[in-house]
């Protein structure tokens, strides 16, 4: 079981929905906290609440000298959380270029330049912790889903790739793939969203991992089974089901 208690955790994302409810746990576990997200009203309110150390850094990983800033005010952390993502629900036939351009931006190429910063360091120490936060439906292609499926499948074979490469070098790479949690985002769905998890209840899901040593986690474990599977279905048999009628 990986210790928790002493170390410091950047948590990028942090300012509400899940990143926020995991900034309370991993405080009251005993953990420091390096608080970013784009804007720093909520984060200070956010700190001033957490029984722990905590410190704010404001943080857009959509620009690259915003995120080298925030890397190095941030200092020498024992691990990071990327929670940062954006979402808006369309299909390919009212495709949307600013907000799938965004969806990637964010949810996928911030995740990198993110990374950038911090992993050269982690594997110059031989030490470190990451934690990438990707989505039940990032397992497979889904309708109306166009930018933010498609940018989490991006982000979990990233975290794959990172941990096929890193393992043994001290610095440990996990996966965390939610279903529906109740945010601002999911609040945009205009549809019946099963399993939907409240904050808090995904945030013990998230501890669970980051204490223990498996590779990836996803939640709710019933609910993944249905995204799990659909790997292992033929493409007529997938697409008979989960395509638009």
């Amino acid at each position: 079981m990986r210790k928790l208690s002493g170390k410091t955790y950047w948590l990028v994302g942090a300012s509400e929905g899940l990143g926020r409810a995991l900034a309370l746990k991993l405080s009251k576990a005993g953990c420091a906290l390096v608080l970013s997200a784009r804007g720093t009203d909520s984060l200070d309110a956010l700190a001033e609440e957490l029984p722990g150390p905590a410190r704010v850094v404001a943080c857009d990983v959509s620009d690259r000298a915003s995120v080298e800033k925030a890397a190095k005010e941030a200092g020498e952390i024992d691990g990071l959380v990327y929670l940062a993502g954006v979402y808006w629900p369309f299909p390919a036939q009212e495709w949307n270029a600013d907000h799938a351009e965004a969806m990637f931006d964010v949810n996928l190429t911030g995740a990198a330049r993110v990374l950038g910063q911090v992993v050269p360091a982690m594997v110059a120490r031989g030490r470190g912790h990451i934690v990438l936060t990707g989505s039940l439906s990032g397992y497979r292609g889904l309708p109306g889903s166009i930018g933010y499926s498609s940018s989490k499948a991006g982000l979990m074979h990233l975290a794959e790739s990172m941990h096929a490469d890193l393992r043994g070098s001290g610095v440990d790479v996990q996966l965390a793939n939610p279903g529906f949690i109740r945010t601002r985002l999911t609040d945009k769905n205009d549809f019946t969203m099963p399993f939907l998890m409240e904050p808090p209840q995904a945030a013990d899901e998230m501890l669970t991992l980051m204490r223990g040593t498996r590779f990836q986690r996803a939640f709710p474990w019933l609910f993944s089974l249905v995204f799990r599977g659909a790997n292992f279905l033929p493409d007529w048999a997938y697409y008979r089901v989960f395509g638009r009628k």
